[in-house]
Order: structure tokens, then sequence, then C-alpha cells
């Protein structure tokens, strides 16, 4: 998913988005030297070999993982009987993601363990990383550092997209994060919460389907679609990009950099070109209503070469136009 200055974000630490992940890091004094009672942090059960070939596990397919709420994963109760810790909070979700959640839970030592969890993440660790399987779906763990792990459950392979779990934890990171990762596939199996899916809803939709082949390869020649999420897909070529997008915010205005540009079909967008690095615009523009005063946000974003790549909006606004043709009807 890629990132709108605009909106609201998470406020700390969390967040890759475009792929969007910043990095995890602790803070407040290094606990990891402090006296604590040893940590009976439980590692992960059920751990075994994973299918070898496709993943056709249905409840973890794209078209099923795009309606999933990540914060039914992270609530006081879900996270309370994982033998953790204890949890203060009520989970935070995304402001710029439908598919993102996170929490903390502090360790029977008073140490905080920090869980993020995205939902068909294309930022997951390499196959050289797989670390068994849960639930029959390839395990990948990669720590770095002393403090923070990777934990993706891999919902597809080639291109690989997973469940993945970021984790901050001045103990051993890794081992909630398997933890927290055996929980969420086992909910997955077992009547997962889903969002509510009203007609229109951009949720259902495949990106990798909103826009026609032609078009995008007028603007990004020989470039071939990919997921770079549930709600994201990137057309792109050894140097220039298109990518297409759904997202929660707030409805667009003019201001901040941003232009009106008529879409055709009733449809008022709002372009931003930028400057400096390479050539780039950003067209987004309002689907339907989402929750409170958030709306359902399409957007198209085109990278070029470098400066020189001649007026990125018009390729951005040429795809941006096609979209809107075969987005589903409010």
């Amino acid at each position: 998913m890629f990132p709108d200055v605009r909106h609201r974000r998470f406020p700390k630490l969390f967040l890759l988005v475009t792929a969007l992940a910043l990095p995890l890091t602790a803070c407040g004094p290094d606990l990891g030297k402090s006296n604590f009672a040893r940590t009976t942090v439980p590692a992960a059960a059920g751990s075994g070999p994973a299918a070898d070939g496709p993943i056709t596990d249905a409840a973890v397919a794209a078209s099923v993982l795009r309606t999933i709420q990540p914060c039914q994963f992270l609530t006081k109760d879900a996270l309370g009987a994982l033998g953790l810790g204890t949890v203060d909070d009520d989970p935070s979700p995304s402001s710029i993601a439908f598919d993102t959640c996170r929490n903390k839970v502090k360790d029977p030592g008073g140490k905080e363990i920090r869980l993020e969890l995205e939902i068909g993440s294309t930022v997951v660790p390499r196959a050289d990383k797989t670390a068994g399987a849960v639930g029959g779906l390839p395990l990948r763990v990669n720590k770095t550092g002393d403090t923070d792990c990777t934990v993706a459950v891999m919902t597809a392979l080639n291109p690989d997209v997973g469940l993945a779990v970021s984790v901050t934890y001045a103990g051993d990171p890794c081992r909630p994060g398997q933890t927290f990762a055996e929980a969420v596939v086992q909910k997955l199996h077992n009547s997962p919460e889903k969002y509510s899916t009203p007609s229109g809803t951009v949720l259902t939709a495949d990106p990798c389907a909103m826009a026609d082949a032609a078009v995008v390869t007028a603007a990004v020649p020989s470039a071939k679609a990919a997921p770079s999420g549930l709600h994201s897909c990137e057309w792109k070529d050894r140097g220039p990009s298109v990518t297409v997008g759904f997202l929660p915010g707030l409805p667009p205005l003019v201001g901040d950099g941003y232009s009106k540009v008529d879409l055709g079909n009733g449809v008022t967008a709002f372009q931003k070109p930028q400057t400096g690095g390479s050539a780039r615009c950003k067209v987004q523009w309002q689907h339907r209503p989402w929750q409170g005063d958030d709306v359902e946000l399409a957007q198209v974003d085109y990278q070029g070469y470098d400066d020189n790549d001649a007026d990125p909006c018009a390729k951005a606004v040429t795809v941006a136009k096609n979209v809107v043709t075969k987005l589903p009807k409010p």
C-alpha cells in the first residue's frame, strides 16, 4: 500500500506501508539489560512441514482475506488468551489501510511486546527464512537486531503474499510473533469476523483487475501486474511503474499540492505531482462512504524514470480514467 501524507496515519512506530513498513524500534530504557523475572512467553504450537506446491487453502484466498477485519486478532480478549501477558489497550486500526492493525502486551516481567499485523503483505521474509508451517501454511521468520522480528504465514507464493506480524520486544521477539501467528491462522479457519461489504465497495475488488493492460502499458511499456497488497497492484517495468490501490481516508481536497481533475463519469479527482527525484504523480478520488468521516478512496500512482519523464500526471490521469470505468458501482 502506498501512503498518503495528507491522511491520518499511525502516530508512532509502525508501518510499512509501501510497501509500506516503517521499522519498529524499542523506546525507553534498555530493558534487555534490566533485571526481570524470567519471561514466560509461550512458543508457538502446531508447527510442522508445509505442503509442497501452490497454496490452495480456501480460508486464505485473496478474495476472502480482503474482507477480514484485522483488529479482531489484537483485542484484549484475543491477546489475553495467548498467555503473552497483560493487555491494557484496545487495538489501533490503521487509518490508511483496510488490512493493518496493532496493539501491545506487557509480559510478566514488565517488558512491552509491540505487535502489528498486516493481512496480505508482500513485504515478507525470503523463502530461505522458512521455518516449518502453521496450519499447513509455510512459516517464515526473520529476526533483525536484538528486538525486532517479522513472522509471516504465507498465503500465496510466486508472487509471495503473507500474514505479516511485526514484533518489537526486548526479549526474543520471534517467539510471541509465532504464538500470535498461530492464533491468527486458527481463527481464520474458524469463522473470522469480516467487514460488511455493501454494494459497490472496493473492499472486494481485485486491484490487478481494475485497469486494462493496454491502458497501463501505454504508460509503462512491457509492464506486468503483481499484487502489492490485498488492495493494491503494481505494474512495473525496469524503470517506471503504475500502482492502483484502495484505502480508507478523509475525502481529498484541493490544497497541499493537489488540484482538481475531471475523470469523466461524473468523478472529480485530485492530482498531485511530485518534484525532485523521479517524475511522479498521484491521482486520488472518493469512491463511496466508509466509516465515520472516512471514505473509500481509489488511487493511481505513476512513477517515471527521472525528472525528464514527460508529464507524469497525464499518464496517471489516463490510467485513473480507465480505473473509474471498472470499479464496482456504488
